[in-house]
């Protein structure tokens, strides 16, 4: 079996900050009011030119680099988002044309859960052995769907990208397990009113239809009772206990369902990433860009096993296990490693000669034919030029012999 190894990871978020204080002078709010029912102190915004797909290529570009990789050797683009630049066309093949890179790509739609929906794709490509590079990326432009008059919503929400690059190898590292989950039940309480079923008119634009709205109250029940199950079913698959997850982190929604899912696992708040503080709710691009951010401050080392989950509109949620790094190998596997690299490349070399001999064998055979077909051709010629006047003697005689 393959495994999805992170090789490469990158972010990007807007240079515009908009702050609590900022928001005071727009809606009936406060810097204490935000922070102690949420955690949040600022958010960034997109700028003008800035979207989903441009915000996306950057945080790819940084993962590329840091896995060493071309935009040519990515075997398929993965994006999850909820707010593409467009209905149609997708923006992952607006991000996969302005890379450079020749593979397929699509986007994927699970909420703020789509990332680790869009890592647990990728493992399963990578494991039935499909795929060798997959670019995971989680973008979100939220803030152009923002009811900037509705604090319930306009004071959570910010814009973002981060992106991984997922790698198959053979050693028992990366996407260990994951946990997929839906309840459609509780779709109306997180949702933007427009679509096939609701098109956009002057009436829906009026009503404000096109904005995101947040049944606030359902959807906090819901992510406390469903964030700490989903990571210790997921811990569960991987074959693991709490005891042995070094980090876990989870969407960045609000502070307080993130300690609430921690002390429902037992783990403690020094084991648990947060950055809420400074981009507030990114959906989609939260956990990449936490997982970056962790990964900057020195939080993942070799060998460590993370916990990423989340929750989103759906509702959905997702967890998946994630060993950072390449586990150490066995004493005995260590020690005859070498041996088996040099086995292996042994084969290599006398596949190549044994190629390279069989193309010289198959070359003299050719030059040898050719030389002995020339060699039949001038001994023909050489035959006929001699019996020539015997032909002629002949010719005479029998001609003679016809007219007596």
């Amino acid at each position: 079996m393959k495994y999805g190894r992170i090789v490469g990871w990158g972010k990007y978020a807007p240079a515009r900050v908009l702050t609590n204080d900022d928001l005071a002078r727009m809606v009936d709010t406060s810097d204490e009011w935000i922070v102690a029912r949420t955690g949040i102190r600022r958010r960034h915004m997109a700028g003008e030119g800035e979207t989903t797909a441009t915000m996306s290529v950057e945080a790819s570009r940084a993962a590329l680099a840091r896995a060493g990789l071309l935009p040519q050797d990515l075997d398929l683009i993965i994006l999850a988002t909820t707010s593409p630049d467009y209905f149609v066309p997708p923006a992952s093949s607006m991000v996969q044309d302005m890379l450079g890179a020749k593979c397929g790509a699509f986007q994927l739609q699970a909420g703020c859960t789509g990332f680790v929906y869009g890592l647990a794709t990728a493992q399963a490509f990578i494991s039935t052995g499909l795929h060798k590079n997959i670019l995971v990326i989680g973008t979100e432009t939220i803030s152009r769907n923002v009811d900037w008059q509705d604090r319930e919503t306009c004071v959570l929400f910010g814009d973002g990208a981060g992106a991984v690059v997922v790698q198959a190898c053979d050693e028992p590292t990366g996407v260990l397990s994951f946990v997929l989950g839906s309840d459609g039940s509780g779709a109306q309480h997180l949702r933007v009113g427009i679509g096939a079923r609701e098109v956009i008119t002057p009436e829906v634009i009026a009503g404000g239809g096109h904005f995101l709205r947040m049944n606030g109250r359902e959807v906090f029940k819901f992510a406390t009772h469903v964030m700490g199950h989903a990571a210790a079913e997921a811990i569960s698959q991987a074959g693991m206990t709490l005891s042995d997850v070094d980090l876990l982190i989870p969407h960045q929604a609000n502070l307080r369902i993130i300690e609430l899912a921690a002390r429902h696992l037992g783990l403690p708040m020094d084991k648990v990433f947060v950055n809420i503080q400074e981009y507030g709710n990114t959906s989609a691009a939260s956990i990449p860009i936490a997982l970056v951010e962790a990964i900057e401050q020195g939080r993942c080392k070799e060998g460590d096993t993370l916990c990423l989950v989340g929750f989103g509109a759906g509702l959905t949620w997702a967890a998946a296990v994630v060993r950072w790094g390449v586990s150490e190998r066995p004493f005995a596997m260590s020690l005859f490693a070498p041996i088996a690299r040099a086995r292996t490349q042994a084969g290599v070399t006398l596949r190549t000669a044994q190629t390279v001999a069989g193309m010289q064998v198959t070359m003299a055979r050719h030059q040898l034919q050719k030389r002995a077909g020339k060699a039949v051709e001038v001994a023909k010629s050489a035959a006929s030029a001699a019996l020539l006047p015997l032909y002629t003697r002949v010719d005479k005689w029998h001609t003679r012999d016809k007219r007596e």
